[in-house]
């Protein structure tokens, strides 16, 4: 008789990043699920890799002094579409 073994998928954190511009040429990245997790970049890409990484040092915080209920395996993170 073949085992079959039940799959878990691991908990996955859906992120998604909102950018402005600032009148000055900055760019502002934003997760508006993360209240003040956010970032400056000179480009778009700058301000994109700085606000994740805040994003991930906040999510492992959390998850350190149990103020989320489930442990997290995975974070994605989500971009607006262009218009």
């Amino acid at each position: 008789m073949i085992e079959r073994k039940l799959l878990r998928y691991p908990p996955i954190v859906t992120l998604t990043v909102e950018f402005d511009r600032e009148e000055d040429g900055r760019f502002l990245a934003d997760i508006p699920a993360l209240p003040g997790v956010m970032a400056y970049g000179k480009t778009r890409e700058e301000a994109l890799e700085k606000v994740k990484a805040l994003a991930l040092h906040v999510v492992a915080d959390m998850l350190e002094h149990g103020e989320l209920a489930e442990t997290i395996d995975s974070v994605v993170f989500t971009l607006p579409t262009a218009a």
